[in-house]
């Protein structure tokens, strides 16, 4: 079997390979130092159009004068930080963005709060260290050390989730570009091409403030939720048939129909009124994502294909939207009791076959 196919997963860099290579091939531009497009291929990439003939995907729905900010902050001595609520696909513009500069999105480093300084700088193989004292074979390099020896992107994804003074580890390396190693009796200089790009999380819990110090270092950019319900059926259309193929789920993609409900759902509950703001509603207590959309349709693709007939029914869409909005049983089953009795189940004919399904397992 081959070995792609094998894979979970695939990164940017291999998911769209045939992309960048035809990108690569037609890019006329000015390539920055380290970098493997141009500015405006990049950018191509990104938001989608043409290159050679063949056809580029958007990667990223929404602002292209954000995407192209982005860009233009890599340009520069500055990191990049984007923020915004869950599902506004900043680790998957991230991911991309890495992907078609640097051609290696796998310099990771998920915060936590068990992230340490460690985890930023360079640790040590312990017994290497103990048997010969510091070398550069007991040196254990973080990615951002791997990043600045090859002139690459580092992704630092949910750093407001790492304690405040681990954060302002990297506030020497922003600035400075050099990670001093006192053990061996030198430092590391960023090669050309080295940047860094985070993502923060605006309302997930645990988030530790950034100071002022390290926000200095970055260019912030702020992805804002999809604007409108067309644009985020669009997307979640998009990422369920990519995610689907992925995975081989043996089951039909969901109607544009399914789709729509969901989408005005989650927009309903995350604003908290209903699309014509006629009615006010309660949040539940979890977040109501685009992300979370997505992942409810590709869990009711795969009801339908381990259980069902194949074909999306509402009992596999109800299924997964309990687990989606009631997080908190107490407090979120209320919630969506109200908003099937209150909204849903005013809605008429259309709506009555998924109301009873939701209704019936809520209880």
């Amino acid at each position: 079997m081959d070995q792609a196919t094998n894979v979970l997963r695939l990164s940017a860099e291999r998911l769209y390979a045939h992309e960048l290579e035809a990108l690569t091939a037609a890019d006329a531009g000015a390539k920055p130092p380290g970098w493997r497009l141009s500015p405006r291929a990049v950018l191509t990439f990104i938001t989608g159009g043409e290159a050679g003939g063949v056809p580029i995907r958007p990667k990223y729905i929404g602002n292209k004068r954000l995407v192209e900010m982005a860009i233009a902050t890599l340009l520069t001595d500055r990191a990049l930080l984007l923020i915004g609520e869950p599902g506004t696909a900043k680790s998957w513009l991230s991911e991309n963005l890495t992907a078609a500069i640097y051609g290696d999105s796998s310099k990771v480093i998920q915060g936590t709060a068990g992230t340490s300084e460690e985890h930023i700088r360079y640790s040590w193989n312990y017994a290497m260290l103990l048997a010969q004292g510091p070398s550069d074979q007991a040196l254990i390099k973080s990615p951002i050390y791997r990043a600045m020896e090859d002139g690459g992107i580092a992704r630092f994804e949910e750093i407001s989730r790492c304690a405040s003074e681990v954060q302002d580890a990297l506030i020497s390396i922003l600035s400075e570009k050099t990670i001093s190693i006192p053990e061996l009796g030198r430092e590391l200089s960023a090669s050309k091409g080295f940047s860094v790009i985070a993502t923060a999380n605006t309302r997930d819990r645990g988030v530790n403030e950034m100071s002022a110090a390290l926000k200095r270092r970055f260019n912030i950019i702020v992805l804002p939720a999809p604007s409108s319900i067309e644009t985020e059926v669009d997307i979640v259309n998009r990422r369920v048939a990519e995610i689907a193929a992925s995975y081989e789920l043996q089951a039909a993609l969901p109607d544009e129909e399914a789709v729509r409900k969901v989408v005005t759902i989650f927009r309903e509950l995350r604003g908290g009124a209903t699309l014509d703001n006629k009615e006010k509603l309660k949040p539940p207590s979890g977040v109501i994502s685009t992300a979370e959309a997505i992942s409810l349709l590709t869990g009711s693709m795969a009801l339908a294909a381990s259980f069902g007939t194949g074909e999306i029914a509402d009992e596999d869409i109800a299924a997964c939207l309990q687990g989606a909005v009631v997080k908190d049983e107490e407090k979120d089953r209320l919630v969506w009791k109200e908003y099937l009795d209150n909204v849903m189940k005013k809605r008429g004919s259309e709506w009555r076959s998924l109301y009873n399904a939701c209704k019936e397992l809520n209880g």
